[in-house]
């Protein structure tokens, strides 16, 4: 500026303020190695001649450094988010992932963190995934491939290539091999003989659901035939196709902010922005499987993220409880007295902790009863544990609830939680 307070006219080859700061939003990016041939080669013709943008630039280098593939896992939890945000606040995504999307986000990158740190020893560990109808036992790479497998499910919804090869018309799962059943496989033998952390205990809660047939014939047999034909690959080969169908729903989320194509999972039919929060919460749980099985530290999901999880699971609870009763024959909770009118009744479920919220579920159908109803019975639980024992990882006579009123009413809806499990 002169004395007049007015810019001095531009010398040629000088940049305008605008110029400068469009090229300093770059410096994320380029730090990265995310940003196009074209504006990197000008960026960096930039920083020859600008001290402060290229003693930013080595800053920011260095500590994207830390987020290189071949560094080891245990790094600071916060160092990459760090960095991202420092980058979007500077260049907004093009494509920003709607809030819907963000919980399979974040959970298919920690397991792809975890997976990037196993050695050939940890990929041949046996990982315990308990269901409501018994306890799978896989190695991480076929974990990976049953992911992907009712993952290809969202991908078809969304228009991109089914990963499941071949039509499974007139396939049973039962029909098909189970990729653990094989000599030196089981519980007792092989790698899983030498796990270093003791399996979690599985739940048992009941009734018990036959893992084969049913309304999980079509999401196990899909499974079953991507672990075939993954059967041959190596584990590295595995994650990088499970990685590349996570990034590409991802992209084709951002493409779908209102996520309401209908997306048919076998056992339920959800609109895609839940369909994406159960395969988040399958990840992460999933995740901390193999965690498990490799004695590895697994972070909870993010807390915005939890209460996506436990939102969705309180949806799905009244179709649970109907599921429950259906096997019973007779109802749960306190008898109806003659005149009294049938359905209605209702429980006020508390959440605790980092996704703390209150819900009132319907007990008996849809209905959620009169709005001046009072609720039959409350409970209380921490929102992590409710995501755990929806997905069978808890034993519901053995998880401490805070509970008040009707007994009967709490204990049904405990145990019809594990029934949003599957294979």
């Amino acid at each position: 500026m002169n004395g007049s307070g007015q810019r001095p006219e531009q010398r040629p080859g000088e940049q305008s303020d605008e110029q400068h700061d469009a090229l300093r939003s770059l410096l994320g990016a380029w730090s990265l190695g995310a940003c196009p041939p074209r504006e990197a080669a000008e960026l960096e013709q930039h920083l020859r001649g600008c001290p402060e943008c290229a003693e930013e630039a080595a800053r920011l280098r260095e500590a994207a450094g830390w987020l290189s593939l071949d560094e080891p896992l245990d790094q600071p939890g916060s160092l990459r988010q760090q960095v991202l945000d420092w980058c979007l606040a500077r260049r907004p995504a093009e494509l920003p992932v709607p809030a819907w999307g963000m919980p399979y986000t974040a959970e298919t990158a920690k397991l792809d963190a975890l997976l990037r740190d196993l050695g050939p020893e940890e990929w041949q560990e046996v990982a315990e995934l308990p269901w409501h109808g018994g306890t799978e036992r896989l190695r991480p790479a076929e974990v990976l491939g049953r992911l992907t497998a009712v993952d290809g499910v969202l991908a078809l919804a969304l228009g991109l290539p089914d990963p499941v090869p071949g039509t499974l018309t007139g396939l049973l799962p039962g029909a098909l091999p189970d990729p653990l059943t094989r000599p030196g496989s089981g519980p007792g033998d092989g790698p899983a003989a030498g796990r270093r952390v003791p399996p979690q205990e599985a739940a048992v809660p009941a009734p018990r659901v036959p893992p084969q047939g049913g309304r999980y014939a079509a999401v196990a047999a899909r499974s079953a035939r991507l672990l075939a034909d993954q059967a041959a690959l190596p584990p590295q080969s595995v994650r990088a196709r499970w990685r590349q169908q996570t990034h590409d729903l991802v992209r084709s989320a951002a493409l779908a902010p209102q996520g309401s194509t209908p997306v048919d999972l076998g056992f339920a039919v959800l609109p895609l922005r839940d369909a994406f929060v159960d395969r988040a919460l399958e990840c992460f749980v999933h995740g901390e499987d193999v965690a498990r099985a490799v004695a590895y530290p697994y972070a909870p999901p993010a807390p915005q993220h939890l209460r996506q999880m436990v939102e969705l699971v309180v949806r799905l609870l009244p179709g649970a409880l109907a599921g429950l009763r259906a096997t019973r024959p007779e109802p749960a909770g306190v008898p109806v007295a003659p005149g009294a009118p049938v359905g209605g009744r209702r429980l006020r479920l508390v959440v605790d902790g980092p996704a703390a919220g209150e819900w009132l579920v319907p007990l008996d159908g849809g209905q959620a009863g009169p709005a001046d109803g009072e609720p039959v019975a409350s409970m209380v639980l921490d929102g992590l544990e409710l995501c755990q024992l929806a997905a069978a990882h808890r034993d519901p006579d053995r998880l401490p609830v805070g509970e008040h009123g009707d007994r009967a009413a709490v204990r049904e809806v405990l145990h019809a939680l594990p029934l949003l499990s599957r294979p």
